[in-house]
């Protein structure tokens, strides 16, 4: 069954929708520039709205080893999530599981990848957007993935209640994360939009 996650939580009432959706994991952004970006305090106080089972990931950009520290001191994250330039040793040093996300565009060599951060739990697969690190509401070529990746892939870029089922029937990912795809605004989700993401990605898992 594919699993979900939904990025970019920013308030309290989104928690409980992410929660009550039947989602797998919801992540938390780390990083200034983002529209999403929460800082220590407020996710700290998100977390504690989660409940039991789903997985709390944050997502950071090229940050310091004192940042990252500083974050895991107060906020209780399951899972990293990397999207600058990270180094494998990097991703690795904090003692939790990590993504690595990668930008896709022709040329980038996902085997490649695969095998430079092998001690990811999965790679993060978005769209290659100059200039930006995510959560840009845009989509890739899909064939551009291939099939015999060894390590978990987690597809994201684009993907809405509209694309979804299509998106999990062709690539078969592991998961599917999702974020300006069940907003109303920048950091502002959808319960509605969450909810027929979800039963579009069941209906693809039949």
């Amino acid at each position: 069954m594919t699993r979900i996650k939904i990025c970019g939580i920013t308030r309290e009432q989104d928690v409980q929708a992410v929660v009550r959706s039947g989602a797998d994991a919801l992540g938390l952004v780390f990083y200034e520039k983002s529209p999403r970006y929460v800082s220590v305090q407020q996710a700290a106080q998100l977390v504690r709205a989660v409940s039991p089972f789903v997985t709390v990931v944050g997502l950071f950009v090229n940050p310091t080893v004192d940042y990252v520290r500083e974050v895991l001191a107060n906020v209780a994250l399951d899972v990293l999530q990397f999207h600058g330039e990270e180094s494998p040793p990097f991703c690795a040093q904090f003692g939790k599981p990590y993504l690595k996300a990668i930008r896709v565009k022709a040329g980038v060599d996902l085997v490649e990848c695969a095998s430079r951060y092998a001690g990811a739990q999965g790679l993060l697969l978005d769209a290659f957007v100059e200039g930006t690190q995510g959560g840009t509401g845009e989509s890739f070529d899909w064939a551009l993935i291939p099939h015999d990746l060894p390590l978990p892939v987690i597809l994201s870029g684009g993907l809405h209640a509209g694309n979804v089922a299509a998106a999990v029937k062709q690539v078969l990912p592991y998961a599917v994360d999702v974020s300006s795809g069940v907003e109303a605004s920048k950091g502002i989700k959808d319960a509605a939009k969450i909810a027929a993401l979800i039963n579009e990605v069941r209906r693809a898992d039949v």
